[in-house]
């Protein structure tokens, strides 16, 4: 309901404009009604109204010294109508002046008055469109100014609108929020879906703070995380210490969203110029919780420890099992996937010790992948190792996760001995363009053309550099441009013309690629033409 305020000295006209219309019909409500400018102000001062409807003459204080002061003094942004017996065009000029949006001669008869609210109704309703769509582009540009910090690559001018639109204090660290258990099935929509309900869960939490949630932090496209920045002033306004703090946090959190979720808190750093430290090691964390007991909440400090008898590399085990992948044997595999396990967690479960024995296995099965394709660029292997489900797997802790990798590389090696043809990305390409608005995956497609997934994902990124998720989702962008400029349907519809049940989703991924909201590129393009 929009909040409406009658100012006039003469009570039979106050009680007429209550009578003349069903201002509940039309989304009014009168809150309140004064006799004079003085009385509208003291009310105005601790009471917020939308629209304003005023007489000219009044004792004490007219309805222009009334439309004055309130804009002058900043008292109420409302939209204000005059009410008058005059016709006198000086009144109308100087109500123009100090924004009125609309002067009227008495008496007011019904259909004036229902013409009026309406308009309210209507610039109410675009205003607010127009602060959403506002806050979407300062969040979008917080979150980017955050993301460089994360990773280091920041200057001045990056950290100083961190600092003067985010509320910090001394202690900062990352935390890194991501459900613990996913579809296996890949399923980018069902699993973005989650990604966005926890997203609102942890801005639920956090509440005043929404700001230090940040959507989407990891550039890998199998997860779906949230970073929150956490500050030491959280905890102590809700009197706790900060154990007890992210307890409530991660409970709160599965409590809306019922499901589990696991959190990795990062090393504390003094303050937010240090960030990127933070996130480092939360990163590190992701690495080694695979090898550790499964937990709701990991702390750096706590799981990550210093190797006192000296690092060791599990190569008997690490060779067994490169030697079963590259001879596709699939049991072997798995076998072999829980010997290396035992080994490592024996060792003592250290960063030096993991990531050791990880970047050798990545290393030689690097090595198997050039051997059956001399023309294949090792980094773009390695681009897509870091990318495919070995990563997914060893964030979400299971032996189980690492072993379906390797099955699957052990495909992706029989795929490159095939040489596959590189004519199924034409195929593709025309998939895309006839079924765009569809929840396109790139496992489905490998399905349906026979290809290995793996080996799919890598020559695809290597044709057009850059992942099929991100292929479709700018193919679907530039279409929704397209009807932008050419249609008048709703931003709503458009979205789900090209594929976006979300529309928040939506209009996130337009600004991510054209630089602005869907609402401005239309106005623009308008414009243009």
């Amino acid at each position: 309901m929009l909040r409406v305020m009658l100012v006039d000295d003469e009570p039979f006209i106050l009680q007429g404009l209550k009578v003349l219309i069903d201002w509940n019909e039309e989304g009014f409500q009168i809150v309140a009604t004064a006799e004079n400018g003085k009385e509208a102000i003291e009310y105005l001062k601790s009471n917020q109204v939308d629209l304003i409807i005023t007489d000219i003459k009044m004792p004490e204080m007219t309805g222009l010294d009334l439309l004055e002061t309130v804009r002058r003094d900043k008292i109420s942004d409302a939209y204000f109508v005059i009410l008058s017996g005059y016709s006198d065009f000086t009144y109308a000029q100087k109500a123009i002046r100090y924004n009125c949006i609309d002067y009227i001669l008495k008496p007011v008869e019904k259909n004036q008055l229902l013409t009026i609210i309406k308009k309210v109704a209507s610039l109410q309703e675009n205003n607010k469109i127009r602060e959403q769509d506002h806050q979407k582009m300062e969040k979008a540009y917080l979150e980017r100014n955050m993301i460089a910090l994360l990773n280091g690559k920041f200057d001045s001018v990056n950290l100083e609108y961190v600092k003067n639109h985010m509320q910090l204090s001394e202690g900062v660290r990352y935390i890194n929020v991501e459900l613990a258990q996913l579809p296996d099935e890949d399923d980018d929509g069902t699993a973005r879906m989650f990604q966005r309900e926890l997203n609102d869960a942890c801005q639920e939490f956090l509440r005043e703070d929404s700001s230090h949630a940040i959507f989407d932090v990891s550039n890998d496209e199998k997860s779906y995380d949230i970073g929150i920045v956490y500050c030491d002033y959280m905890a102590a306004k809700m009197e706790m210490d900060e154990e007890a703090y992210l307890r409530k946090m991660q409970n709160s959190i599965e409590a809306l969203v019922q499901k589990e979720v696991c959190m990795l808190v990062g090393k504390k750093v003094p303050n937010i110029s240090g960030i990127s430290k933070s996130y480092g090691t939360a990163c590190i964390l992701k690495s080694l919780v695979a090898f550790h007991e499964k937990k709701s909440i990991y702390y750096y400090e706590d799981e990550v420890q210093v190797n006192q008898s000296g690092v060791v590399l599990c190569k008997g085990s690490l060779d067994a099992l490169i030697s079963s992948i590259e001879h596709d044997e699939k049991i072997e595999i798995r076998q072999n996937v829980n010997v290396l396990y035992e080994e490592i967690s024996k060792g003592g479960v250290v960063s030096d010790l993991v990531n050791l024995n990880i970047n050798y296995l990545l290393f030689q099965l690097i090595n198997l992948a050039t051997e059956q394709d001399d023309e294949i660029n090792q980094e773009k292997v390695l681009q897509f190792i870091s990318e495919s489900s070995f990563e997914e797997g060893v964030m979400r802790g299971s032996s189980v996760h690492l072993s379906r990798f390797c099955c699957e590389y052990a495909d992706y090696l029989v795929q490159l001995r095939k040489n596959v043809s590189r004519g199924v990305l034409l195929e593709i390409e025309k998939e895309v363009k006839e079924h765009y608005a569809e929840n396109l995956s790139l496992r489905e497609l490998s399905k349906k053309y026979f290809v290995n997934s793996a080996y799919l994902g890598q020559i695809f990124r290597k044709k057009y550099n850059q992942s099929f998720k991100d292929y479709l989702s700018n193919y679907r962008i530039n279409e929704a441009a397209t009807q932008l400029i050419k249609t008048d349907k709703k931003i709503g519809q458009i979205a789900e013309d090209v594929g976006y049940k979300d529309s928040d989703y939506f209009i996130r991924k337009f600004i991510e690629i054209k630089g602005c909201t869907p609402s401005k590129y239309r106005k623009e393009k308008s414009n243009a033409g």
